[in-house]
């Protein structure tokens, strides 16, 4: 065989043809019937451009079990439909044998399932084909792809493709951001784009006569022309990503709607196909070569929190930088500049779409996503998906260890698995706590105790040399797959760390962290309850006996949160003292549980604790009203550069359902019980600020509609009657599901407008000020003097 390289494609010459091998990153895969055969599609980024590959010929297939095959031949041989079935060597984890029913064509597939589903179990049959074909393949995210090619105009075609996983091949994306403005209707008005070519926004309207006229402005007579002029923008910028904020579920569903309501094709991709708008669990866009990626799905995948995902908020947030449309009647505000200035409102649009290319830029957004899917498989703009992250891991390794994937729930085990383990507090105010942190707990105790779906069955059909778990679990010491995941992944974070590639070690964590979360979740097929209690019960024994450890030292615990021990030190101790003291407590815990693990169960300890954190001052308060110390909620104090701060956990002061005045009441009165000074004058303070109206701006709540205004019928919370009263005093506006309601108590209820009638100021004291002072300690003196004249007054 003869290679010969052009432009980094590799001609490969057989006896009569050439075909070409490239490198390239998988933006999209589809799955079609042709000419009555299953044909999988994947569209992918190589150096060299973007490549369309056809996989031919493949047979979907799920699984049945042996003891239903002549009962499924029977049902399916009436109904005249062809399956072929085939022994695999698989097996179920009840032992039994598997057969394999493979289709011709995705007709008969669905057929053969809609009739067998009734009477016969089906196993695997809800994975997507072009799915199954990856990832029995190992190919997540990179691969190269070898077949015959042929030259399209924006891209190479290739056909009798075949694939394999190439890890470590990152490509390089050309990025547009998309914004659209339209009424509440979905009719358009303008569409904004920006990437590293080129801005513009394409707005309906006459260009105005004046010389000042923006140059990025491309003027359209009607929504046919502005919907014409995308489809040649797009052609000419050709990007590989389109990015926006909710683009997904929103800008192109409403495109979509919009140009079939007009009776046009939108072709945005790279052939001559319209996008696909599927609408099921959750909104796919297929684009044909390029890929669509939320920013707000990306941010939540990659455990970004924020107390609104709104642009306005996250831009704030991570730029510093504001939306030019800022009003909380922003739909009208966009309707009346498009009627009234269209230059500010193609403003407003390049200018959110600018934002969004920013947030994506410094939160290295994209390369998180590209990580994710080079770890998972999983498609770039996939939302969630942790249990399909597991399966596209998992599944391929069970087959390989002869078997197939259970169904849910057939265990038939119905009792809960605990959660984390929380130790109740003790409550106080304190000096020198420190903070003792296992590293990935829940990962590194499957990777110790050996926990993994198939070595749960494995050990308990050989007990004797299994590794016991809890709820009478047992696991294989050799027959599994998830510990050496783990270990891999464990491997990678570390390269990644020393590689100072963030975003790689970032998705990493994420998906170590969600492995007990996946088998814990019921809408997993591997669920099983005992597999969640044996992490989470084994966590609790950790736990317990790490706290004992520490208190046989002489030292004290106040509390204990899933993986997290607080260690009170001496007061008189100086930082340097606490900090060395910490560092001995990690080496005598870590080498207790090395020999523990070794003595008690013959296994190697992957457990390691770790000091994270000194807080130089550190309040747990009580339960409101009650001397019973919180849980999860807690105020400590570091030094940063020198410099004092405060670090909130569950406080009101990091959550969105409190208002401001509420958020910097308590971190003044935090600020205050730290240093000493007087409680009661700040409280005061804020009392007779919020009675002289001095601080309004700052009294407003904020919280998103979980339904429909409608669906809201046996209560009615505070935010729904606002939003209620707004709608009914202006019909135009259009409060649904999802909306954030921002909205103001006052004498006579809750309002979204601060001008409707007087404040409720007695609420705000009552509701904002009064609970955080309560877990003060000492707070009944302060609450006295405040209320003596209201109590005692004749």
């Amino acid at each position: 065989m003869y290679i010969i390289t052009v432009s980094k494609g590799y001609f490969r010459w057989g006896t009569d043809l050439a075909q070409a091998v490239y490198a390239g990153f998988i933006l999209s895969r589809q799955q079609i019937n042709h000419h009555g055969r299953l044909q999988l599609c994947y569209w992918l980024k190589s150096d060299q451009g973007t490549i369309k590959a056809y996989v031919d010929n493949e047979q979907p297939v799920f699984f049945i079990r042996c003891s239903e095959q002549q009962q499924a031949q029977r049902l399916l041989k009436h109904e005249n439909i062809e399956v072929q079935f085939k022994s695999v060597g698989l097996k179920h984890f009840d032992q039994e044998e598997m057969i394999a029913c493979y289709c011709p064509n995705t007709r008969s597939y669905h057929q053969a399932k809609q009739i067998l589903e009734r009477v016969v179990n089906l196993y695997e049959e809800d994975i997507r084909h072009c799915d199954r074909f990856l990832m029995e393949r190992f190919i997540r995210g990179g691969a190269w792809i070898q077949g015959n090619p042929v030259q399209k105009t924006g891209y190479v075609e290739l056909s009798d493709v075949r694939l394999k996983a190439h890890r470590s091949y990152r490509p390089s994306f050309s990025v547009l951001s998309l914004d659209i403005e339209c009424n509440g209707e979905g009719v358009l008005f303008s569409i904004g784009l920006v990437s590293e070519k080129d801005r513009c926004v394409i707005m309906i309207g006459d260009s105005p006569a004046d010389s000042d006229v923006p140059t990025y402005i491309h003027w359209v007579p009607d929504e046919s022309a502005l919907l014409f002029a995308l489809m040649d923008k797009v052609r000419a910028l050709d990007p590989d990503v389109i990015i926006g904020w909710n683009v997904i579920e929103f800008d192109f569903v409403v495109l979509a709607e919009r140009a079939q309501m007009l009776g046009i094709e939108l072709i945005l991709g790279k052939d001559a196909q319209p996008i696909d708008v599927y609408k099921g669990n959750y909104v796919r866009v297929m684009i044909s070569g390029r890929v669509v990626i939320d920013g707000i799905d990306t941010l939540k995948n990659a455990t970004y929190h924020f107390d609104s995902f709104r642009l306005s908020n996250v831009a704030e947030k991570v730029l510093g930088e504001k939306k030019l449309i800022e009003q909380d009647d922003r739909l009208e505000e966009i309707i009346r500049q498009f009627n009234e200035d269209k230059l500010s409102l193609a403003a407003y649009n390049i200018k959110d779409c600018e934002l969004v290319m920013a947030i994506f830029t410094k939160l290295k957004l994209l390369d998180f996503a590209i990580a994710r899917s080079q770890l998972t498989g999983l498609e770039l703009e996939r939302m969630g998906g942790s249990v399909a992250a597991f399966t596209n891991l998992y599944l391929p390794l069970l087959h390989r260890s002869g078997y197939v994937a259970p169904n849910l729930g057939e265990h038939g085990l119905n009792f809960e698995s605990p959660g984390g383990y929380v130790m109740d507090s003790k409550p106080g105010l304190y000096k020198n706590v420190a903070v003792l942190d296992f590293k990935s707990l829940y990962p590194s105790i499957i990777r110790t105790f050996c926990i993994d779906p198939m070595g749960l069955i494995e050990g308990l059909r050989a007990p004797q040399d299994a590794v016991c778990g809890f709820h009478n679990g047992s696991f294989s010491r050799t027959r599994h797959h998830l510990p050496n995941l783990v270990a891999e992944l464990a491997e990678a974070r570390q390269r990644a760390k020393y590689a100072r590639d963030d975003m790689l070690s970032q998705a990493i964590k994420i998906i170590m962290n969600s492995l007990y979360g996946v088998l814990g979740s019921k809408g997993c097929r591997f669920y099983d309850p005992r597999l969640a209690s044996s992490i989470t019960l084994r966590g609790h024994e950790i736990m317990q006996t790490t706290r004992a450890l520490i208190e046989k030292q002489g030292l004290e615990v106040i509390y204990g949160d899933t993986d997290s021990t607080f260690v009170k030190l001496p007061d008189e101790w100086g930082a340097d003292k606490c900090e060395a003291e910490a560092a001995a407590l990690v080496e005598s815990v870590n080498t207790f549980w090395q020999h523990e693990c070794r003595a008690s169960f013959n296994l190697r300890s992957y457990l390691e604790i770790e000091f994270e954190t000194l807080y130089h001052t550190f309040f747990m308060p009580t339960i409101r009203g009650q001397a019973v110390g919180s849980k999860k909620r807690y105020v400590g104090e570091v030094y940063v550069n020198g410099k004092p701060k405060l670090i909130f956990k569950g406080m009101e002061s990091v959550r969105s359902d409190w208002t401001e005045i509420a958020k910097k009441y308590q971190q003044d009165i935090i600020r205050a019980l730290f240093d000493g000074d007087c409680v009661l004058r700040i409280t005061k303070r804020y009392i007779d600020a919020i009675k002289a109206g001095e601080v309004d701006e700052l009294l407003c709540y904020s919280k998103r509609l979980g339904r429909a205004l409608e669906e809201y019928t046996k209560t009615v919370p505070p935010h729904v009657k606002a939003a209620r009263l707004s709608v009914l005093n202006n019909q135009s506006r259009n409060l649904s599901k999802g909306s954030v309601i921002r909205y103001y108590m006052t004498k006579k209820g809750p309002s979204m407008h601060l001008n409707d009638s007087t404040l409720d100021y007695e609420h705000y004291i009552e509701k904002q000020i009064y609970p955080i002072l309560m877990m003060i300690p000492d707070y009944e003196n302060v609450l006295f003097q405040l209320t003596e004249q209201r109590f005692f007054s004749f």
